[in-house]
C-alpha cells in the first residue's frame, strides 16, 4: 500500500497528516508506529488523519507515536489547519471536529490561532496542578527548567495512582517577568518533546489561576519555539475564549510504501 502524506511542524512537535477524506485508509496500531518511527519510517510526535465531518470543513483525528488515538492536540490543530488552508478547505475561519468538541482556527499567513476548548477545573495535588485542556496536563514549578532531567522526574508523575489508567502528560515550568518557559513529557511519546500545544495552554493557564502571571496574554517559550496564549477569566475559576497562537509550518510531502 502506497500513502501519501503531508509533514509539518509546530514549533518542533511533528506530524504526518494524510488528506483521508475519501475514507480509503484504516491504520492499524503497528502501521501507525511504523510510519512515526524516525528511524523506519517517516518519523514524527503523531499521526492526524484529515476526514469528512458533517457541518464542518474537516474532521481531525489524532494518533501519538504508541499507535492509539488520543485526547486533543493543539499543535496537531493548528498544523492540521495549514494543512486545509492549503487544500483550500475555508477562507478565513476554519471550523473542524476533534475528539474535544469542536474547534475554530484562523491564519495569519504562517501564524494559526487556535480556539481551545474552556477550562472550568483546576486540581490541586500538593506540588503540582491538574488542568484538563483538551488533553490531562499536570504542571509542576521549577526553578532548574534547563538542568531538568524531564524524562526522569516526569515519568514519578506521569502513571502516578491519583490518575486514570491512561496517566497524564507533565508540564515543568519556570516564569521570568511574567514569560513562561515550559518542557513537556508526552504520554503516548513517552518522552519529551519540543513543544506540546495543549500543555502550555495548561501551564499558562494555571499560572495565571496561582496569581504566578497576572497578564491574559502569555508568551511561552519552549525548546522549539515560541507559542502564544490568551483567554479570559472574568469569572474566577473558568477560563474561556482561550487561544493558542504560532507557526505551524510546512516540511515536506512524500509517499511511503507501508506493509
Amino acid at each position: 500500500m502506497l500513502i501519501t502524506f503531508s509533514k509539518y511542524q509546530g514549533t518542533g512537535n511533528d506530524f504526518i497528516i494524510i488528506d483521508n477524506r475519501e475514507q480509503k485508509l484504516a491504520l492499524t496500531t503497528t502501521q501507525i508506529i511504523k510510519l512515526c518511527d524516525r528511524k523506519f519510517g517517516v518519523g514524527a510526535d503523531g499521526l492526524i488523519l484529515l476526514e469528512n465531518e458533517n457541518g464542518c470543513h474537516f474532521r481531525m483525528v489524532y494518533f501519538n507515536a504508541d499507535g492509539n488515538e488520543s485526547s486533543m492536540c493543539g499543535n496537531g490543530g493548528r498544523c492540521i489547519t495549514a494543512l486545509a488552508r492549503k487544500l483550500n478547505l475555508f477562507e478565513k475561519t476554519a471550523c473542524f471536529m476533534a475528539i474535544d468538541g469542536l474547534h475554530q482556527a484562523t491564519c495569519d499567513e504562517n501564524v494559526i490561532n487556535l480556539r481551545m476548548k474552556n477550562v472550568d477545573e483546576i486540581e490541586n495535588f500538593g506540588n503540582y496542578f491538574l488542568a484538563d485542556t483538551g488533553s490531562p496536563h499536570v504542571v509542576c514549578f521549577v526553578s532548574n527548567l534547563k538542568t531538568l532531567s524531564v524524562f526522569d522526574e516526569a515519568r514519578k508523575i506521569r502513571y502516578n495512582d491519583q490518575f486514570s489508567d491512561k496517566g497524564t502528560n507533565v508540564n515543568f515550568v519556570e516564569i521570568n517577568n511574567e514569560r513562561l518557559f515550559v518542557r513537556t513529557y508526552e504520554r503516548g511519546v513517552e518522552d519529551e518533546t519540543l513543544s506540546c500545544g495543549t500543555g502550555v495552554t495548561a501551564a499558562a493557564i494555571v499560572s495565571h489561576h496561582l496569581g504566578k502571571i497576572t497578564k491574559n496574554n502569555i508568551e511561552v517559550v519552549t525548546p522549539g519555539g515560541k507559542l502564544n496564549v490568551k483567554f479570559e477569566n472574568a469569572i474566577p475559576g473558568y477560563y474561556n475564549h482561550v487561544y493558542l497562537s504560532g507557526p505551524a509550518t510546512f516540511v515536506f510531502e512524500g509517499r511511503i510504501e507501508l506493509r
